[in-house]
C-alpha cells in the first residue's frame, strides 16, 4: 500500500510540476513576444490570464508542505508565495495604473525564467527520480542574477503602488464600524516593502 501512493505522490508532482511548467512557459513567451512587437506597456495585458493562474497555483504548494507531499519548509515557502501573490493580485491585478512600467516585463521575465528552471527540474525529478547536471547548474546558479532583478521588479512595482493605493482607498476598512476594526491598504504595503529588507 505505501509502494502504491508513492507512486501516486510522485505521478501527482509529477503532473503538477508539468503542468506549472506549461503555464509559466506561456508567460515568459507572450511577455518577449509582446515586448518584441508592442512594448512594455502592452506586456501585463498580454500575460494576465496565464500569469495569475500559474502564481495562484503556487498555493498549492503551501499545501504540499502542509500535508507531507515535499520537503520544503513552509516557513520558507510561504513567504515567498505571499509575497508574489501580494504583487500579483494586490498590487497590478488591483491597481491597473501600475501595469504599463516597465518593471512588469522585469519582473515577469525574471519569475518566468526561475519558475521555467524550477519547475522542470521538480517535474524531471519526481518523473525519473533524478535530474540532468545541467538542470541542476540552472536551478542554483541563475538565481544570482533572477533574484536580484525579481526582488528589485517587486519592491519597485509596490512603491509604485502606493500612489494609487493612497489615492483609492480601496481594501480599506474605517470605522466607525459594528466591529470597531479598522484597516488601511497603504500603511499594510509599506509594512509589505519593510519585509522585504530583512527578507533579502
Amino acid at each position: 500500500m505505501a509502494g502504491f501512493l508513492s507512486v501516486l505522490k510522485r505521478i501527482y508532482l509529477t503532473i503538477y510540476n508539468w503542468t506549472i511548467f506549461i503555464g509559466w512557459f506561456q508567460v515568459l513567451y507572450m511577455a518577449l513576444m509582446t515586448l518584441k512587437e508592442s512594448g512594455h506597456e502592452h506586456v501585463y495585458n498580454a500575460v494576465e490570464k496565464p500569469l495569475l493562474l500559474a502564481q495562484t497555483a503556487a498555493i498549492m504548494e503551501i499545501l504540499h508542505g502542509l500535508v507531507g507531499l515535499v520537503r520544503s519548509p513552509i516557513t520558507a515557502t510561504l513567504p515567498q508565495i505571499g509575497s508574489r501573490l501580494f504583487v500579483t493580485w494586490g498590487i497590478l491585478w488591483s491597481f491597473p495604473e501600475t501595469r504599463t512600467h516597465v518593471l512588469v516585463s522585469s519582473l515577469v521575465i525574471s519569475w518566468s525564467i526561475t519558475e521555467i528552471i524550477r519547475y522542470s527540474f521538480f517535474g524531471t525529478k519526481e518523473a525519473l527520480g533524478f535530474a540532468p547536471s545541467w538542470l541542476l547548474w540552472l536551478r542554483y546558479s541563475t538565481f544570482l542574477v533572477l533574484y536580484p532583478t525579481g526582488i528589485t521588479s517587486e519592491v519597485g512595482l509596490i512603491y509604485i503602488g502606493l500612489q494609487y493605493i493612497k489615492g483609492s482607498e480601496k481594501y480599506c476598512i474605517r470605522m466607525p464600524n459594528q466591529f470597531n476594526f479598522s484597516f488601511d491598504y497603504f500603511y499594510a504595503a509599506i509594512i509589505a516593502l519593510g519585509i522585504y529588507v530583512p527578507g533579502t
